[in-house]
C-alpha cells in the first residue's frame, strides 16, 4: 500500500496516517501501522513506537514499535516518557544524557521527543521517538506529531 509513497511533510503524512487507520479499529494494528509509517517518513532515527499505560502495573508497558528491543516497562515519573506521561507534557530532549534519570533503553540515541496520548482525560500512553544524533528534533516536529496522536485519539 505505501511501498513506493513518498511523504514530503507532515501535512502528506497526516493525511496517510488518518487513511492508513480508518482501516482498522484494533489499537494493536492501528499503533503497529503508525509506528511503521512514522518510521518510513522521519530521517535520522533510530527507535520510534508506543508505551501503553497499565492499569494493573500502574507502569507504561512496550507497544508496537520500529527499531532495536527495548526497555519493556517503565514507571510513571521516571526517564523521559514516564515524565511526559505523569505530566502530560511533550518533552523535546535534544542531549539525553543530560535528562535528570534518562532510562537508556539503545545507548546510541542521543535525543528523544515524547508525546503523551490522552483521550477524555484517561492516560492512554505515550509516542516515543529517538534518534542517534543530537538537537534532532524540532518545533516543527512537535506540531506535527501533536496532530499525530490526535489522528490516532480519533481511532482509539
Amino acid at each position: 500500500m505505501f511501498d513506493d509513497i513518498q511523504l514530503k511533510n507532515y501535512s502528506e503524512l497526516h493525511g496517510a496516517l488518518d487513511a492508513l487507520l480508518e482501516e482498522n479499529l484494533n489499537i494493536t494494528a492501528n499503533l503497529a501501522n503508525a509506528s511503521a509509517l512514522l518510521n518510513h517518513f522521519l530521517k535520522d532515527i533510530n527507535w520510534v513506537g508506543f508505551y501503553l499505560y497499565d492499569e494493573e502495573l500502574e507502569k507504561l508497558v512496550l507497544g508496537p514499535f520500529q527499531g532495536k528491543p527495548a526497555c519493556t516497562t517503565i514507571e510513571v515519573g521516571k526517564g523521559v516518557c514516564g515524565t511526559a506521561y505523569r505530566g502530560n507534557d511533550v518533552f523535546i530532549v535534544d542531549n539525553v544524557e543530560e535528562f535528570p534519570g534518562h532510562i537508556a533503553c539503545d545507548a546510541t540515541s542521543k535525543s528523544e521527543i515524547v508525546l503523551p496520548i490522552y483521550k477524555d482525560d484517561k492516560g492512554i500512553g505515550v509516542l516515543d521517538i529517538d534518534a542517534p544524533i543530537y538537537e534532532r528534533f524540532d518545533e516543527e516536529d512537535r506540531v506535527g506529531l501533536i496532530e499525530v496522536v490526535e489522528i490516532i485519539k480519533k481511532y482509539l
